[in-house]
């Protein structure tokens, strides 16, 4: 694993930093917003007074911070994989190249020392889950990572009570900020509960060091950070769209791993690309607010 110099210096004085997710640059968003974004959400890591590390594997070398030319490499470069955790030793023994997700970058930005992770949303339980029983690799993989993700909940197109029961068989710690309402990742609010609030940046970081001074297993805190009402995709039109994009998977036999990205595009397609602007003002309060809760951990 290769460390950028910058990432490396600032963890060795104690200063803030903040892992950052690759594959909404590479698979997220279309070239050339895809880069533009990838730099102003490093920009606004740093005007929280952190620094960013955006996580990405490199001809089969994890790095943990990218420089603009690299940045610029994962945001162009044709056939990029998507690495979540269980890739990521065959990517580094082949000598591929690849962005990583949720479960691939909070491995690495952990195993950097990094411990704050901003991102849009996670993976959870899909729906029909009794069916087919698929399950993003998020959760187990937060399940044995001491790393704070802050995120707008999970994707709406998930099972969300199905995942919250899950974080908690898997006894991943769930706090809502400034609100009791688990968000709902292009909604305000999903309507599940969440059992903890807090209310400051401070307070999120207080329990990141009682994780630490309790001991025990190893688990992930999630920061569950609300889109703000007024940013919000519409409601209803959510709803209309997805519903009618769950039945365009079935009737067209989209299963798996494929069913995610077709939801999500569909998404986009039938909202007019609002889902998108909703994703991306999501993904922006995450990563300032990631800033804000690294610098109180730094802080002590």
């Amino acid at each position: 694993m290769r460390v950028s110099d910058e990432v490396a210096e600032a963890l060795a004085t104690g200063r803030p930093v903040v892992a950052l997710e690759s594959t909404i640059i590479s698979h997220g968003l279309p070239q050339p917003r895809n880069l533009q974004v990838a730099l102003e959400l490093e920009d606004i890591v740093r005007q929280a007074g952190a620094v960013p590390a955006t996580v990405a594997v490199l001809d089969g070398v994890p790095r943990v911070g990218l420089d603009k030319e690299e940045l610029e490499r994962i945001a162009t470069e044709q056939g990029l994989r998507k690495l979540g955790f269980r890739d990521l030793a065959p990517a580094a023994a082949l000598g591929l190249s690849g962005a990583t997700t949720v479960s691939g970058t909070s491995f690495l930005a952990a195993r950097a020392g990094v411990r704050v992770f901003a991102t849009g949303g996670l993976g959870g339980v899909h729906r029909g889950w009794t069916t087919v029983q698929d399950e993003s690799a998020d959760i187990d993989t937060l399940s044995r990572t001491r790393i704070t993700v802050v995120c707008a909940g999970v994707k709406s197109i998930l099972d969300v009570p199905a995942t919250l029961q899950r974080l908690e068989t898997k006894q991943v710690t769930v706090v809502g900020y400034r609100t009791d309402e688990f968000p709902g990742f292009y909604l305000h609010s999903s309507g599940e509960p969440v059992d903890w609030r807090v209310e400051t940046p401070r307070e999120a970081a207080g329990i990141m060091r009682a994780q630490d001074a309790l001991g025990g297993l190893d688990t992930a805190l999630i920061v569950a950070n609300p889109l703000p009402a007024d940013l919000q995709l519409d409601p209803d039109l959510h709803d209309r769209v997805l519903a009618e994009g769950l039945r365009a998977a079935e009737e067209r036999g989209v299963t798996g791993q494929a069913i995610t990205p077709f939801l999500l595009e569909y998404l986009v397609e039938g909202t007019g690309g609002a889902s998108l602007e909703a994703n991306l003002a999501a993904v922006r309060g995450n990563t300032r607010l990631a800033g804000e809760i690294a610098a109180a951990w730094a802080a002590g």
